[in-house]
């Protein structure tokens, strides 16, 4: 099975970059769709990017222009890169992978976005 370990979150100041790293088990050509969903406290689990094996990047509307979503695959990693930190960015953040057809999730790694 695929596993995925989320890293590079932290307590983190607004209007600041960050970069977020999903470090996959295989060699990510194997994973259909890679993905990174992000939940705050007490609210539900919401998607905010992906990427396709051959496709372009996709966004969730209250992302879009702010978000990059990219692939390393000599590092079977996926990035996903955050400009201009707004409070409302703080969430765990989840790598999710569809392999085979069956979804594969990371543990997490939790931004903490504040003053």
């Amino acid at each position: 099975q695929v596993q995925l370990v989320e890293s590079g979150g932290g307590l983190v100041q607004p209007g600041g970059p960050l970069r977020l790293s999903c470090a996959a088990s295989i060699s990510i050509f194997s994973i259909d769709v890679m993905s990174w969903y992000r939940q705050a406290p007490g609210k539900e689990r919401e998607w905010v990017a992906s990427v396709e094996t051959a496709g372009t990047p996709n966004y969730a509307d209250s992302v879009k222009g702010r978000f990059t979503i990219s692939r390393d695959n000599a590092e079977n990693t996926v990035h996903l890169e955050i400009n201009s930190l707004k409070r409302e960015d703080t969430a765990v953040y989840y790598c999710k992978a569809i392999y085979h057809g069956w979804p594969y999730w990371g543990k997490g790694t939790l931004v903490t976005v504040s003053l």
